[in-house]
């Protein structure tokens, strides 16, 4: 069996897709001319991007979805403000160990997996015991609102922010143009 690529080619509006061997597929609504895909080797790491000791890699920023899809390498020790969560945050634990300090007997370590429901509030930290750095893959939908400890603003971290942030990071750290997958409409031609 011989399989045949699709076209690259990007089409302007919906219309049927076919088969190699030309049978109709239902209508798409929205057709895609190219796979979507980064290589996390090939993205700068930013250092110190959240707080100190927190680097990051984006995967995927789209602000008009508002979802934010990163790789965060943290330091033994770090720690961010309290904060919570406007929408679901989930979290993939590749390496190492990350804590809340609300809910300390419950560590996120390699193979953890966790889900926050929107409002999530909670204190991140690594334990300064750590052996390693923890590596983690987040998908967050919404914005992340920090507070000081004595309950006053200190920032918002949301796909908007987070774009802003990679721009201004890798220009200052001289690590180039970034390559991550950006979303909304800013791939869609005009017609």
């Amino acid at each position: 069996m011989t399989v045949t690529a699709p076209s690259a080619n990007v089409t302007a509006s919906p219309s049927p897709a076919t088969t190699a061997s030309g049978s109709p597929l239902p209508l798409i609504a929205l057709p895609q001319g190219e796979l979507l895909t980064v290589s996390i080797g090939d993205i700068p790491m930013l250092k110190d991007a959240f707080a100190p000791g927190i680097h990051f890699q984006p995967l995927r920023l789209d602000p008009e979805r508002g979802e934010a899809i990163l790789v965060a390498t943290m330091a033994p020790g770090c720690v961010l403000p309290v904060h919570y969560h406007t929408g679901p945050a989930e979290v993939y634990t590749m390496s190492g160990c990350w804590k809340y300090a609300e809910y300390p007997d419950q560590p996120q370590t390699a193979g953890s997996y966790l889900y926050e429901p929107g409002g999530s509030v909670h204190t991140f930290y690594c334990p300064e015991d750590n052996t390693e750095d923890t590596v983690v893959l987040l998908w967050m939908q919404g914005a992340q609102v920090s507070f000081n400890d004595d309950g006053t603003f200190h920032s918002l971290n949301d796909a908007t922010s987070i774009t802003y942030l990679t721009e201004t990071l890798s220009a200052a750290q001289g690590a180039g143009p970034v390559n991550y997958i950006r979303g909304g409409a800013a791939g869609v031609p005009k017609a």
